[in-house]
């Protein structure tokens, strides 16, 4: 059996509760009567959207993408994870049952800070909405069920392996982030859910180091429920997230022994404009010295805002510096979305 570094047995422990729980048929929801898993699975429908050619993301996303999400109340308000529906013109969603018919939605909401999206059915699912949980509830260990569209095939266990902040090189930084074990394949939008059926996470990746240890533990990273809460109003009524924009730069970095690579520079992006060349490493912005990806984002959205000009000084061939200006965009002007408040 498969051991992390905590001791924590993957992934047959979590097979067999997952095994037992879909044999019983139901779940013991906390203070109330057990709930009946296939009504809970119901919540979780196939999501599908169709990206323009000249979309920003069309080149790294594709134009087809696929994917689930989750009925959240009974309305239809559904939560994927936001790239799914990132600059769609169409999005459908499938209900879970079989034979069920594609049912046009609309894009509610696009948040890149939490990488949240929401979209409506523009009919009714007849499923039962999945309730939100507390994704703070859990300690590493606990067992928990990854759930996509697609039948019983597509529910599996999984292990929460580590909770910890997240860096993506596509300028993204999420604070307590949920790392999964074993891997989930269909992971894009896909529900991870409480013993008690209650949603705790919305699938985003799969990563090569969901666990650190003597080995690394595949799994997947899930964008934690309790993210939702606080911008859910402002998600419904202006389709973004509260507060003012970050800047964006357009540049996909990678840390490499405490120091800030540029490993790729978005076309047409404010670093493109301004010469940022592929290769250099960062070591300050705005003055201020970065010592790794998380802290160069914090130190540039703490000192600019689109618009503004931000200096960033980079190491040149000869071990010295030099200083390059880049004026920050807005990446929500940058992609292909409607206004701010426009539905």
């Amino acid at each position: 059996m498969q051991m992390n570094e905590k001791g924590i047995a993957l992934p047959q422990a979590a097979r067999l509760l997952c095994a037992a729980l879909l044999a019983l048929g139901t779940l013991p929801a906390p203070a109330a009567q057990p709930r009946d898993v296939q009504t809970i699975l119901s919540a979780v429908v196939g999501v599908r959207s169709e990206v323009p050619q000249e979309a920003r993301t069309a080149g790294t996303l594709g134009i087809r993408r696929s994917g689930s999400g989750v009925v959240i109340d009974a309305t239809g308000l559904i939560l994927t994870t936001g790239y799914l529906i990132l600059e769609a013109a169409r999005v459908y969603v499938t209900p879970r049952q079989e034979r069920a018919a594609e049912v046009p939605a609309e894009i509610l909401a696009y948040d890149h800070d939490s990488g949240f999206g929401l979209l409506r059915a523009t009919q009714a699912l007849a499923v039962t909405p999945m309730p939100l949980g507390d994704s703070d509830a859990f300690v590493q260990g606990a067992t928990l069920i990854a759930a996509s569209h697609g039948g019983a095939a597509a529910v599996q266990p999984a292990v929460l392996v580590s909770r910890r902040e997240f860096t993506g090189y596509w300028e993204y930084l999420l604070e307590n982030a949920l790392f999964t074990a074993p891997p989930h394949p269909l992971f894009g939008g896909a529900a991870l859910i409480d013993p008690g059926g209650a949603l705790v996470g919305i699938g985003s990746l799969i990563v090569p180091d969901a666990a650190y240890g003597e080995t690394l533990i595949p799994g997947n990273m899930f964008i934690p429920i309790n993210r939702l809460k606080p911008i859910l109003g402002a998600l419904l009524s202006t389709g973004r997230g509260p507060g003012p924009a970050r800047p964006w730069l357009g540049i996909h970095s990678q840390d490499l022994a405490g120091r800030v690579v540029i490993r790729r520079v978005t076309e047409h992006s404010p670093a493109a404009q301004a010469g940022v060349p592929v290769g250099g490493v960062i070591v300050a912005v705005a003055g201020a010295p970065v010592t790794g990806t998380a802290d160069f984002y914090r130190k540039l959205w703490a000192s600019a805002r689109p618009g503004d000009v931000v200096t960033l000084s980079l190491l040149t061939t000869d071990g010295g510096q030099r200083d390059l200006t880049v004026t920050a965009g807005d990446r929500y002007q940058w992609l292909m979305l409607p206004p701010r408040g426009a539905r």
